[in-house]
């Protein structure tokens, strides 16, 4: 029986993908684990492998197109195996599915994935690759899980929405055309049914069209989302949706801290270069905050927290998220263990981060994951704002600009440089005292900075 290829679940958010590049053609003989397609995910571009041997045929994943994770791309038929003869049985694959394809970096893009085949009976509906989901859904259309989850959301009805995927099968393209015809509703609740408590209408945002209207023609041009900024917009919809966040802003004294930074930096050994001789390593502020916010998260371990409906995750060590941007979007590298790390280590671990992550050659351990993140915008000369809580973190620390500013010490007024920093904080694991807490803890790092070599 042919193989069926599908399009991998390689990232933790991932829910659609786009083939950038194949490396095999229609009627191509391949063997497993040969180079057979591209596809780029928000953050990284990965290699996929063959999960057979044989003649590739059907080839319906075009490049630079949304597809849904799961979605069939391609199948591939042993040689002696009839093109196109018993290769299905009422239209639901009998053939091996292969849940996870072995992944390979792309200059250095992501981590190997599990290969596990699974073999489905014919009279089964088939198994989406992403958590073992069925593909034939309660109201019996087959579809993929974005398809069904569009279509709960929009009240309609799979069954009755034609499916022009592979297969037959509904994808998002279906459910957009059902909705903007405003076709395929719910069918009514059976009398029996407990009533549903009225509740408040979600409240929708402007259709494109509704958005459209309101410039003149000719006066715009349309640039489509790429798969980054679908993710980060949805992600921060979630994230003020579904966390109560609240803030808490304290200004910092820097003066000792910069005054550490230019010993330290100057102190650095050399070493040579194929540019001459450098320094091991150059201390930025970014760099001490980091490792004051990790110190300080040690300092005050219940606010070291990520929440959960069942239990409240008390992190052991400091790992902290640095807001990078990049062409298109932003990413959150990971310095793992911040708490426990020297600031000249952290400095180099940061430059190389930031610099892979700007040519998108992250793996997904290195900004998966973490217990807080910083964001800094100083660079920008902005003196404070309030940035949005990256889940599963419990906080975010906002950093402004070090600027020099009139301060009164013991009746006198003095000029000092001072760094304004907002805490975003969940409240469902962090509540205003704890909150406060890190933050004044935070502030005693940054200004006895001495504290931070110990």
């Amino acid at each position: 029986m042919p193989t069926e290829v599908i399009l991998p679940k390689v990232d933790m958010d991932m829910a659609t993908g786009q083939i950038s590049r194949w490396f095999a053609e229609e009627g191509a003989t391949v063997k497993k684990g040969d180079l057979l397609f591209e596809i780029e995910t928000d953050k990284a571009a990965m290699e996929i492998d063959a999960p057979a041997s044989g003649v590739l045929r059907d080839v319906t994943g075009k490049e630079g197109v949304d597809i849904a994770v799961g979605s069939a791309v391609a199948w591939i038929y042993a040689e002696d195996e009839t093109y196109g003869a018993g290769a299905k049985q009422n239209g639901t694959p009998i053939s091996p599915l292969v849940g996870e394809m072995s992944a390979k970096p792309t200059r250095g893009g992501a981590v190997p994935l599990a290969s596990r085949p699974l073999t489905l009976p014919s009279a089964l509906p088939g198994i989406s690759p992403t958590r073992g989901e069925i593909g034939q859904s309660a109201s019996g259309g087959r579809a993929t899980p974005l398809a069904r989850r569009l279509a709960r959301e929009a009240g309609l009805t799979l069954s009755a929405i034609s499916g022009t995927g592979p297969h037959g099968r509904v994808v998002k393209a279906d459910i957009d055309a059902a909705i903007a015809k405003g076709g395929a509703k719910q069918a009514p609740a059976v009398a029996t049914e407990a009533p549903v408590p009225a509740s408040a209408p979600p409240v929708k945002a402007m259709s494109d069209e509704q958005v459209l209207k309101l410039f003149e023609q000719g006066s715009y041009e349309l640039v489509p989302h790429d798969n980054m900024r679908k993710t980060i917009a949805r992600r921060l919809v979630e994230a003020k949706t579904t966390i109560p966040h609240f803030y808490l802003t304290l200004d910092c004294e820097l003066d000792a801290l910069l005054a550490l930074r230019t010993q330290l930096n100057a102190a650095a050994p050399v070493k040579k270069t194929e540019k001459g001789e450098a320094p091991v390593y150059k201390l930025s502020v970014n760099d001490m905050v980091i490792k004051a916010m990790a110190m300080a998260l040690k300092a005050v371990p219940d606010a070291n927290a990520s929440w959960t409906e069942s239990a409240m995750v008390k992190h052991k060590h400091a790992d902290v998220g640095v807001a990078v941007s990049i062409p298109g979007g932003l990413i959150t590298p990971i310095i793992r263990h911040a708490d426990d790390k020297t600031l000249s280590v952290i400095s180099n671990e940061m430059k190389d981060l930031a610099s892979r992550a700007r040519s998108r050659k992250l793996k997904p351990e290195e900004y998966q994951g973490g217990t807080t993140a910083v964001s800094n915008l100083g660079m920008f000369g902005i003196k404070d704002f309030a940035a949005v809580i990256n889940p599963p973190h419990a906080t975010i620390l906002a950093v402004g600009a070090g600027e020099q500013r009139a301060v009164v010490r013991n009746g006198e007024i003095k000029i000092a440089t001072v760094m304004s920093v907002t805490l975003s904080t969940d409240h469902r694991a962090v509540d205003g005292a704890l909150g406060a807490e890190l933050l004044v803890a935070f502030k005693k790092l940054i200004e006895n900075p001495m504290g931070m070599l110990v």
